[in-house]
C-alpha cells in the first residue's frame, strides 16, 4: 500500500507543477520524450515501409565530350 501511496503524492506533485509552473513541465515532458522517440521511430518507419532518401548530388556532372573554346563574347 506505501507503494501506491508514493505514486499518488508523485502524481499529484506533477499536477501542481503543470499547473504553477508549466513552462517548466512541459519543458521536462519535451525532453525525456526525445530520447524515446529517438529509439523507436526508426524501426517503426522501417516497418512501415519508408525508406532513405538517395543523398543530394554534391557536384554537377561534367559531359564526357572534349570542351569547346567559347566565342562570341568579345573574347579574343
Amino acid at each position: 500500500m506505501a507503494s501506491l501511496s508514493s505514486f499518488r503524492q508523485s502524481y499529484r506533485y506533477l499536477q501542481r507543477q503543470a499547473h504553477e509552473q508549466p513552462v517548466i513541465f512541459y519543458s521536462l515532458v519535451i525532453g525525456f520524450i526525445g530520447p524515446v522517440l529517438l529509439v523507436t521511430v526508426p524501426p517503426i518507419r522501417k516497418s512501415l515501409g519508408f525508406r532513405n532518401s538517395e543523398p543530394i548530388p554534391t557536384s554537377y556532372p561534367v559531359p564526357n565530350r572534349p570542351r569547346r573554346p567559347v566565342q562570341g563574347y568579345e573574347d579574343e
